[in-house]
């Protein structure tokens, strides 16, 4: 299978992209909130000559159908694991997460730690309360179901500029595709019970932190932590707190770059990555 492609997942349709050799070792990436499989798709080709290389829409983001459960963490790791099984992937996985699929990639490494073999943690939620007001947002009363009502071109592009910290790299192609997922029927509503679940208006609840930074020291993997300096949704100064809950990972923090290296410096990210996986399938 190459490109993308929808699987059965817990009797949800989840759209998929796998690419690499079968045999090779398998590598998850996972994306953040609002997103899809297609932030990844610079580093399909360089992941793929070396690994069966795995991407998804997260259940309930990008043209995945979402859970039948309200969305929590934990459902949506619980989605992501069916999605492996369904393409009966079994073995322990490198698992990259950028953003909030930082946050499911640790979620994944505190419930099935058999199942994991190393973190790569891009941007990663989990590490801080600060957060994007655009997400903050969400959480309030009034203004969150309002915000979610009537998806717009501009708001797409508007979050598509934030994020990275190069506006060149969010082109008009990339607008229309982030628009078109945000048009997807019910994407609001998940949108908004994923902030529920994590956030307040103030920010990022710490109950959650506290408890995923408490799993993941019980089964420590290799780690690699990669931060953007002009991370304008989650801030560079959460890579402090990352390297106290990850003592021995490897850390980078990429100048000038927003919140998602593996779009804004393809190149540059995979330079890290791929001799981290190296050494951690050893």
């Amino acid at each position: 299978m190459s490109r993308t492609a929808f699987v059965e997942a817990d009797g949800r349709r989840t759209r998929v992209r796998v690419d690499g050799d079968p045999g090779n070792p398998p590598v998850l990436l996972i994306h953040g909130i609002g997103r899809s499989l297609e932030d990844w798709a610079p580093q399909h080709e360089r992941l793929a000559r070396s690994y069966r290389t795995i991407s998804l829409d997260v259940p309930g983001f990008g043209f995945s159908e979402r859970p039948q459960q309200t969305v929590t963490l934990p459902v949506l790791a619980d989605g992501v694991t069916a999605a492996l099984d369904a393409l009966g992937e079994n073995r322990p996985v490198h698992v990259v997460g950028n953003s909030l699929g930082g946050a499911i990639a640790q979620q994944l490494l505190v419930d099935q730690p058999e199942r994991i073999a190393s973190l790569a943690l891009v941007n990663s939620a989990g590490f801080g309360s600060e957060v994007t007001m655009l997400l903050r947002m969400l959480t309030m009363p009034v203004l969150g179901p309002m915000s979610i009502r009537r998806p717009t071109r501009a708001s797409a592009a508007l979050m598509e500029r934030l994020i990275h910290g190069d506006k060149a790299i969010a082109t008009k192609e990339r607008i229309d595709h982030a628009f078109a997922v945000g048009s997807v029927p019910g994407a609001g509503e998940v949108m908004r019970e994923t902030a529920l679940a994590l956030g307040t208006p103030r920010g990022v609840r710490p109950e959650w932190r506290r408890e995923l930074a408490a799993g993941v020291a019980r089964t420590p993997r290799p780690t690699l932590i990669v931060w953007g300096t002009r991370d304008r949704i989650l801030p560079a100064h959460h890579i402090r707190t990352a390297m106290r809950v990850y003592p021995h990972a490897e850390a980078h923090l990429l100048n000038r770059v927003g919140h998602m290296p593996q779009l804004e410096c393809p190149k540059r990210f995979a330079d890290l990555l791929l001799p981290f996986l190296a050494r951690a399938a050893g």
